[in-house]
């Protein structure tokens, strides 16, 4: 057997950090062993799904290196089909007509809630003849849902899950327009797709029974379930709006790499032991549905900022400054220079080491085309006896080799002569090179640079 996945959001908005994790859980487990990882898109409810939605998944997913391994389908595209299963039940006598007027439907609901039940079909037209139809109303087609016994599901995360099959009304395949509704044509859809294994949020279990049955009623092979716990916030409330960004997009826009993003991803919920820094090559041979956890996992942004960290750090300085040009770029107002852009990434070694965004790199990268403003604590540090020293200072930096070991031997010296640390000198001088009080070495940032422009810079806090 050739296992095939499945994701399937609904194109209503951007897709969810959460919805980002089960498309690469099932990508993992598809690349794992050796399968197929698909995309659909369910665009059947027609109001509320654009084509900016649309094009938001795509986009997140492509960023996230999560393609499918076949042309995504559109689950609107195929409803001619999901009513001719509608009507195929309907034939096999797993089906019938309801001829429920609006009102009747309402008198059920209000029946349930007045006995502080969830509101359901109380299966009126289930063994009506239709020939006592009433010729105003356009009938449904309603799925003849088992009455007696029980439905056990043996989920890969969830265990062994058991409902009573008298729990499960009667629920509508197909409406009086001739829509299908979506419990039906995620059965159908993934019957023709030949999805071996569907792995999605545990809020789908319920949907689970319906469908089964869905399965079993047409005579088709079912699929095995994993159903994942949702993610929380902190707080562990589930993760909304009020936590922070929740939109895999937006966690691009803030400088988050796509592989510290599925490495956090992957880790929400999922272990394999002690193991926090997993590449790619290592999630794929890993990964199994017993790694994930029955628990909801807690979204904490200060791990996604250190793990972020780590994968700054050990990206290639010519990837990495390409990555961080645009931000760096927004930082500035206006595009580099080739000067420019090669400067930094002269620096990028010296400047990647503190980041833990892409913003804080581009940011801090600005130092290599100009000086930044001072902050209060720099502005402490140009004290008159400070840019005294930075005076004397300059004239000696004007005959050195810009090097870094003669860029340090000359202020070791100078300091020597002032009577002073040398950390009492290589303060300010920071601060007129960079604008900031900490920085990459100051050698390095000064060698970099160049005499002309080094000289320019302290000429000016002078």
């Amino acid at each position: 057997m050739t296992v095939r996945v499945r994701f399937a959001p609904s194109p209503t908005g951007y897709l969810h950090i959460g919805s980002a994790r089960t498309a690469l859980f099932n990508y993992l487990f598809a690349k794992h062993n050796k399968g197929k990882y698909l995309l659909r898109i369910e665009d059947t409810d027609r109001e509320r799904s654009t084509p900016e939605a649309i094009e938001a998944i795509f986009s997140s997913l492509n960023w996230l290196g999560l393609q499918p391994d076949e042309e995504p389908i559109f689950q609107f595209s195929r409803a001619e089909r999901h009513a001719e299963v509608a009507h195929e039940l309907l034939k096999k006598g797993h089906a019938y007509y309801c001829y429920c007027s609006p009102e009747e439907l309402q008198i059920m609901r209000d029946e349930a809630a007045a006995k502080k039940l969830p509101p359901r079909y109380n299966g009126m037209w289930r063994d009506r003849d239709p020939a006592t139809a009433p010729a105003t109303i356009k009938p449904v087609i309603r799925f003849k849902s088992p009455q007696e016994g029980s439905l056990t599901i043996n989920d890969h995360v969830q265990g062994a899950v058991t409902v009573q099959n008298n729990q499960l009304d009667d629920m509508v395949l197909l409406r009086a327009d001739g829509t299908p509704t979506y419990m039906l044509s995620v059965v159908v859809d993934d019957h023709d797709m030949e999805i071996t294994h569907i792995i999605r949020g545990d809020d789908h279990l319920n949907n689970a029974f319906r469908q089964y049955h869905i399965y079993a009623a047409m005579g088709w092979d079912i699929p095995e379930f994993a159903h994942i716990p949702l993610i929380h916030g902190a707080d562990g409330a589930k993760l909304s709006k009020r936590h922070g960004a929740t939109s895999a997009d937006v966690y691009k826009d803030m400088g988050f790499l796509a592989e510290s993003m599925k490495n956090y991803l992957l880790r929400l919920g999922w272990a394999h032991g002690n193991d926090e820094i997993i590449n790619e090559e290592q999630a794929i041979e890993w990964f199994s549905l017993e790694g994930i956890g029955r628990s909801p996992a807690r979204f904490d942004m200060a791990k996604l900022h250190n793990l972020n960290g780590h994968y700054i750090r050990h990206q290639d300085d010519e990837s990495l400054f390409k990555l961080t040009e645009p931000f760096i770029e927004k930082a500035l107002g206006y595009a580099l220079s080739t000067e420019e852009k090669q400067r930094i990434l002269q620096g990028m070694s010296g400047l990647k080491e503190r980041a833990k965004t892409l913003i804080e790199l581009g940011e801090s990268a600005v130092i290599y085309v100009k000086t930044l403003p001072l902050d209060e604590k720099a502005t402490a540090l140009m004290t008159p006896e400070n840019i005294s020293y930075l005076n004397k200072l300059l004239q000696k930096l004007e005959g050195c080799d810009f090097s870094h070991d003669a860029l340090e031997a000359i202020l070791r010296s100078s300091a020597e002569e002032f009577g002073i640390k040398l950390g009492q000198l290589a303060s300010p001088l920071r601060v007129a090179i960079t604008g900031q009080t900490i920085s990459p070495s100051l050698f390095e940032v000064m060698e970099i640079l160049g005499k002309e422009e080094s000289l320019k810079r302290i000429q000016k806090i002078i």
